[in-house]
């Protein structure tokens, strides 16, 4: 997303936790590495960190993209982890890992996001014309054996995207949710 972006012209901010497969540590690196894949082709990037799920770091990553540039036009939330196990194996830590990073993950910024654009909609008394963009996936609408934890947390996010949409409207947000599916 981020590259696609940045070669239409849009100024990102590239956020990536940089969690090792187990969830533990952080590394900027990542985040970094496609910034300066960004400005080597000439656009506008900054790295970012935020643990998506943490409600002040969201706020701070929301915060960070109008600080740095102005304004915030589109928010996508595309993070996610997964701890895939059959039900009657699956722990409360296996389950609450992956519920934090899609679900909560998802709402935090686009929470922080549309409170920006709606107060920026209530000062100017015009649409704001901005955007969030959920991933959902083909496991929650129709499930996958094995993903109890990720299917719920996708289905969630798709139910959270048809709401947000009908609430955030009168503001002149779309709130749009793309369900990609892999498959090999």
């Amino acid at each position: 997303y981020c590259l696609m972006l940045a070669e239409e012209g849009a100024k990102v901010v590239v956020n990536d936790l940089g969690a090792n497969a187990d969830g533990t540590g952080s590394d900027n690196s990542p985040a970094q590495q496609v910034v300066n894949e960004i400005k080597a082709k000439g656009g506008e990037a900054v790295a970012n960190g935020a643990d998506v799920s943490n409600w002040d770091q969201a706020k701070a990553m929301v915060d960070q993209a109008i600080s740095t540039f102005g304004k915030l036009d589109v928010l996508i939330n595309n993070a996610g982890i997964l701890r895939d196990r059959m039900l009657v194996n699956m722990t409360e830590a296996e389950w609450d890992a992956v519920i934090q990073v899609h679900l909560k993950g998802t709402f935090a910024p686009a929470r922080h996001a549309a409170a920006y654009w709606r107060d920026l909609n209530k000062a100017t008394g015009t649409p704001c014309n901005a955007r969030i963009i959920n991933t959902s996936s083909v496991s929650g609408i129709y499930g996958n054996i094995g993903q109890t934890n990720y299917g719920a947390a996708k289905m969630g996010i798709a139910a959270f995207t048809i709401i947000a949409s009908r609430e955030l409207r009168r503001y002149g947000i779309t709130v749009n949710a793309i369900a990609p599916g892999a498959l090999t």
